[in-house]
């Protein structure tokens, strides 16, 4: 019986322990980069990319235009992350700090707002 019990916890313990040998770490899910595109803007529909990049724990990076290489890149100047939500701050020349607000959708799409427009990114693979 002895022998049994021995065997019994032996066997528990080697499932304990290969258990927490597989678990993954968590993924940086935001971070990477994202085409993102405003819809119903005053100039028309606004087409942004960004590469979302972790500094320090934090993430930075710049909007750009991919249409137009002429405009000038707009630097992040905050990113808050909420668990499936993030805010990206960034500053407009004609209204100031403004916060694109999205929520995790998928694995590779979010969908949130600007100001009031609808907004959505898509991870670019």
């Amino acid at each position: 019986m002895k022998k049994v019990s021995m065997l019994l916890v032996f066997v528990l313990l080697s499932v304990a322990f290969s258990g927490f040998s597989q678990t993954t770490p968590p993924t940086d899910f935001f971070a990477g980069k994202w085409e993102i595109n405003i819809v119903g803007t005053p100039n028309g529909d606004v087409k942004l990319v960004t590469d979302l990049v972790r500094k320090d724990g934090k993430l930075t990076g710049e909007l750009v235009d991919p249409v137009d290489n002429t405009k000038p890149k707009m630097p992040i100047t905050k990113v808050v992350e909420d668990g499936n939500k993030v805010a990206i701050y960034f500053e407009s020349s004609q209204a100031g700090e403004l916060s694109i607000d999205l929520t995790k959708v998928d694995d590779d799409n979010l969908k949130g707002s600007v100001y009031n427009f609808d907004t959505t990114a898509k991870r670019i693979k």
